[in-house]
């Protein structure tokens, strides 16, 4: 027959021992005490922390003794909720067998995870805030333009600049291969010098081939010609006067 008192007692002196600084008896008749229950220290030095109050049942250790969250710190409702969870859940599976120190074990486990937690849940939040402050001065950005400066200045009026130049000479090369190409003046003359002489050339070219008809001019002597008239006008000169 089972001593469920001797067990309980030894279990009490030997938890006693293990938790000196957090272990205090409430009552001894029936058994209830606390222990307080720290994370380790986090990223931050954080930490959360539990102060659990277990109760012992006539039948303790076949059958499992009554807890709850005595106090807690740092900790979320859901938190504690899954402290809950998991002391039930290692109760039963530790049934027949003295389990306050697998119990606060477990929850010592569990509010470490809690640290792990907190820290990843606050990297994210710090994530989420740059994308927010990234995307308003993205926002701010396409109404506001971006700020003017000597040196972004010119280094627009450059690239721009040689855009031109290349668009130029593209258009330019689009045209000479299409025979379209209209140039000025000048551009003739520096692409063929030969222009500059094309107008005497040609002058010349008119003169030696006018014929004339020298019959015409054979029976000038013939003609009755009074060179003291006044209105004498060999070649046709003269004006008309009213």
């Amino acid at each position: 027959m089972t001593d469920y008192g001797e067990e309980q007692r030894n279990e009490l002196e030997a938890i006693e021992s293990i938790y000196p600084d957090s272990f205090t008896v409430l009552s001894e008749d029936p058994a209830s005490f606390t222990i307080t229950v720290t994370s380790d220290a986090g990223e931050n030095d954080e930490t959360v922390e539990t102060t659990l109050k277990f109760t012992y049942v006539e039948k303790y250790p076949d059958e499992t003794p009554l807890y709850e969250i005595f106090s807690q710190e740092n900790l979320e409702d859901s938190d504690a909720e899954d402290i809950l969870t998991l002391l039930k859940q290692q109760a039963e599976e530790n049934l027949g067998m003295v389990m306050i120190f697998t119990l606060v074990t477990a929850v010592q486990e569990k509010l470490n995870e809690i640290v792990d937690q907190i820290k990843n849940r606050r990297e994210e939040e710090k994530r989420r805030k740059e994308k927010e402050a990234e995307e308003a001065e993205k926002v701010l950005k396409a109404f506001q333009g971006t700020v003017v400066t000597i040196e972004n200045f010119l280094s627009w009026k450059a690239k721009f600049e040689q855009e031109m130049v290349e668009l130029r000479r593209k258009r330019q090369k689009e045209e000479e291969q299409s025979g379209k190409t209209k140039l000025t003046g000048k551009q003739l003359f520096e692409r063929d010098h030969n222009l500059d002489t094309s107008d005497i050339q040609f002058l010349e070219d008119a003169a030696n081939s006018v014929e004339v008809d020298e019959s015409l001019f054979q029976d000038m002597d013939d003609l009755d010609l009074d060179e003291d008239d006044p209105d004498f006008d060999p070649v046709g000169l003269g004006s008309d006067e009213d």
